[in-house]
């Protein structure tokens, strides 16, 4: 009987060990490499040699894939997860950068920074759909909760375009501050939050009166405010708190979502790109493009807990789900 608890207790033990490890990919752009990091035993496992410039990174819905544009190849990858090889590609248009799924992860909707458009993509089928013409450099990418409305960002236009995903027009250009590089939805819709790098805010955009009701300002002291220029979000399931890398200010600045108020900075490593959560919301990953490491916050405690060397100019981050 002992024996037999003993063993219940130790695949028990096993399985949740199991269930709380996941996998992180880290787009590398100057390397043209992925990092693959166990977040269990926080080492790189794997380095993947992809196309030119890898930057936008995300797991496909099924966990099976996870997709790279690499923008000087005008193309993304697939790397299969079991293998860690790139084993396809899909159609995107000249330099893609960020993209963004539907909930189903059937469709994929990418932000080609050369030719102003977002292109369609049919994961499945590996078939482009059409495009979008959209404004100056298009970058961030987002859908919102509901599934009806597509965001894109355009860095030089200055503008959060929202796209009807039925349609594929464009029903509404919100003008924010200067070079947007990302767009997040609350997972409720009420906001939709825009970083703009060179403007150094954060635009809280209404989604229904398409208008920008409030903004995300911050302060370092000992920084010039040109220094500070926000990048990549990522906000908590429970819209409770928001997390910004602010670039080469080398923080995450710690948002409280309910009234845009900062109320932390955290130090990570040098010209701080984007930052994805694992699916428990424990830890919060971070890329560092200048230093060439992984920060690793302790969501809970908000504090830097890890520092992981990867390759060179890390830029993105996606995490199993």
């Amino acid at each position: 009987m002992r024996a037999t608890l003993l063993t219940l207790s130790a695949l028990w033990l096993a399985a949740t060990s199991q269930a709380w490890a996941y996998t992180a990919y880290i787009s590398n752009e100057k390397g043209n490499t992925v990092s693959v990091i166990d977040t269990d035993k926080w080492t790189i496992t794997a380095t993947i040699k992809v196309g030119q410039r890898p930057r936008g990174i995300e797991f496909t819905r099924d966990g099976k894939f996870v997709m790279v544009a690499v923008g000087d190849d005008d193309t993304i990858q697939m790397i299969d997860t079991k293998t860690q090889q790139v084993v396809d590609t899909l159609p995107s248009g000249p330099d893609p950068e960020l993209f963004t799924q539907d909930a189903a992860g059937k469709i994929l909707y990418v932000a080609n920074e050369n030719d102003n458009t977002v292109t369609i993509i049919d994961i499945q089928k590996r078939t482009r759909l059409g495009d979008i013409q959209v404004g100056v450099e298009p970058e961030g990418m987002t859908v919102s909760p509901d599934g009806k409305i597509l965001i894109n960002t355009s860095e030089t236009t200055n503008m959060a375009h929202f796209i009807d995903t039925a349609s594929r027009e464009i029903v509404a250009n919100v003008l924010v501050d200067s070079r947007p590089r990302f767009a997040e939805f609350k997972h409720d819709g009420s906001e939709l939050w825009v970083s703009s790098e060179i403007g150094g805010t954060v635009s809280i955009v209404d989604p229904a009166k398409h208008a920008v009701v409030g903004k995300v300002t911050f302060d370092i002291p000992g920084l010039r405010s040109e220094a500070i220029q926000p990048v990549g979000i990522a906000m908590t399931r429970d819209d409770k708190t928001a997390f910004v890398a602010l670039g080469p200010a080398n923080r995450v600045a710690v948002v409280d979502a309910a009234n845009h108020a900062v109320t932390k900075y955290l130090l990570v490593g040098q010209r701080v790109w984007h930052l994805a959560f694992t699916p428990d919301e424990k830890y919060l990953l971070v890329t560092n493009g200048v230093s060439n490491d992984v920060s690793v916050i302790d969501v809970a405690a908000q504090k830097v807990v890890k520092t992981i060397q990867v390759g060179e100019l890390p830029w993105g981050v996606t995490i199993s789900p």
